[in-house]
C-alpha cells in the first residue's frame, strides 16, 4: 500500500474530502452509471456522517459518565486502576519472559 492510500485509509476526514472531491468532478460527466454512483457515495456519505455522529455522541456520554464515577468514588477508581494496571503487567510480563505454564 503507498504512502498516499495509507494516509487516506487512516483519517476519515481525509476520505470524506476525497469524497467530495469525487463528487465535484463528477458532476458535469453524464451518464445513468455515473449518476447512480454518484448518489450511492452521496448515501453512503451521508450513512457515514450520521455513524459518526452517534459514535460521538456516546463516546462523550461515556467520558462524562466515568468523569462523574471518579469523582464521586475517587479511592475505589484509584484500586480499580491499579487492579486492571497490576493484571495486565503480570500478563505482558508472563509474555516477555517466553514461559509459560
Amino acid at each position: 500500500m503507498n504512502k498516499q492510500t495509507q494516509t487516506v485509509s487512516n483519517d476519515p476526514g481525509t476520505l470524506t474530502e476525497a469524497a467530495h472531491a469525487l463528487l465535484a468532478a463528477t458532476a458535469d460527466v453524464a451518464g445513468e452509471k455515473v449518476k447512480e454512483a454518484r448518489n450511492r457515495l452521496a448515501a453512503a456519505l451521508e450513512r457515514g456522517k450520521d455513524i459518526y455522529d452517534r459514535v460521538r455522541d456516546k463516546a462523550v456520554e461515556g467520558a462524562k459518565a466515568t468523569d462523574e464515577a471518579v469523582h464521586k468514588h475517587p479511592y475505589q477508581a484509584i484500586g480499580v486502576a491499579l487492579a486492571i494496571g497490576t493484571l495486565v503487567g503480570c500478563v505482558l510480563a508472563r509474555r516477555c519472559s517466553g514461559k509459560h505454564d
